[in-house]
C-alpha cells in the first residue's frame, strides 16, 4: 500500500526534489556537451548536492555485483536506465539520461531527464518530445478518483501513436520518506486497474520510451539496462504529490 504523507512531510520531500530541479534547470546545461565524460558529469553532480546539504541517495545502493558506485545514474543512447557512469566521453549527437535521488535529513527527491548533446537527429528529438509529454500526460491522470492504471494506460496510448515503446520491466514508484516505496506505476495498462489515487500519495511519474522494441538486456556490471534492438531510449520522471484532489509537481522548479 502507499505510504500517505503529511503536509509536512511533502513540504520536506519538495525541498529534497528542488535540489534536483535546480541542478537540472541551472547547473548541467551548462556542462552537457560533446567532451565531457559522464564520470565528470557525476563529478558535479554529487558535488553540487552535497553543496546543498543532501546525500546522493544512489551511492550505495545493493546490486548483484555490489553496491552502485556513484552518485546518479547515468544512461547514453541505448542505455535504458542504472547507467554506471565512467570515461565515457559525450559526443555530438548523443542523448544523456540523467537520473538523481537526493535525501535531505531523510526526505528523498526522484527526477530524470534526458538531455541532447549538441546536435541530435530528428528521430531523437521526437524521443525526447515525446518521452516528455507522455511524462506529463501521466501526471495529468493523477488525480483523486482515478487509478494507478489510469496514468500508465494514457502514458501507453500516447507513445504507441508516435511509433515508439514503453519499457515494461521497469516502473514508477512511490517515493519520499526513501527511495522506493509502494505503489509500483507501470507505464503501461488498462483504465480503472490498480490502486485508487488519494491525497497524500507522493509518487514518482517516470516514463522510460525505447525507439524501437520495449524489451531490454543487462551490461555485465549487472547495473546498466540497455534496448534488446540496440536503439535508443528516453527518460524523464517528476515526483509528484496529490494535494487537495489532484498532482503537484515536487521536482520542478516553482
Amino acid at each position: 500500500m502507499a505510504i500517505i504523507k503529511t503536509l509536512e512531510q511533502i513540504k520536506e520531500i519538495k525541498k529534497s526534489n528542488q535540489i534536483i530541479a535546480k541542478l537540472y534547470r541551472d547547473i548541467l546545461p551548462k556542462y552537457i556537451k560533446p567532451g565531457i565524460s559522464t564520470y565528470d558529469i557525476d563529478k558535479i553532480v554529487d558535488d553540487y548536492i552535497r553543496s546543498q546539504g543532501a546525500i546522493p541517495a544512489c551511492i550505495g545502493v545493493p546490486g548483484p555485483y555490489g553496491a552502485f558506485p556513484a552518485a546518479t545514474c547515468i544512461s547514453v543512447n541505448e542505455e535504458v536506465v542504472h547507467g554506471v557512469p565512467n570515461g565515457r566521453v559525450l559526443q555530438n549527437g548523443d542523448i544523456v539520461s540523467i537520473d538523481t535521488v537526493t535525501n535531505l535529513n531523510g526526505y528523498f527527491g526522484d527526477s530524470a531527464i534526458t538531455f541532447p548533446v549538441g546536435e541530435i537527429d530528428e528521430e531523437s528529438k521526437k524521443l525526447l518530445e515525446v518521452t516528455e509529454k507522455s511524462r506529463t500526460i501521466g501526471i495529468e491522470m493523477a488525480v483523486v478518483g482515478n487509478r494507478l492504471g489510469d496514468i500508465g494506460h494514457a502514458i501507453q496510448q500516447y507513445v504507441e501513436k508516435n511509433g515508439f515503446s514503453v519499457v515494461r520491466d521497469y516502473a514508477g514508484h512511490g517515493v519520499g520518506l526513501s527511495m522506493h516505496e509502494e505503489p509500483m506505476i507501470p507505464n503501461f495498462g488498462k483504465k480503472g486497474r490498480g490502486f485508487k489515487i488519494e491525497n497524500g500519495m507522493v509518487l514518482a511519474i517516470e516514463p522510460m520510451v525505447n525507439v524501437g522494441t520495449y524489451k531490454l538486456n543487462m551490461k555485465n556490471d549487472g547495473w546498466t539496462v540497455v534496448t534488446k534492438d540496440g536503439k535508443r531510449s528516453a527518460h524523464f520522471e517528476h515526483s509528484i504529490a496529490i494535494i487537495d484532489g489532484k498532482a503537484v509537481i515536487l521536482s520542478e522548479i516553482d
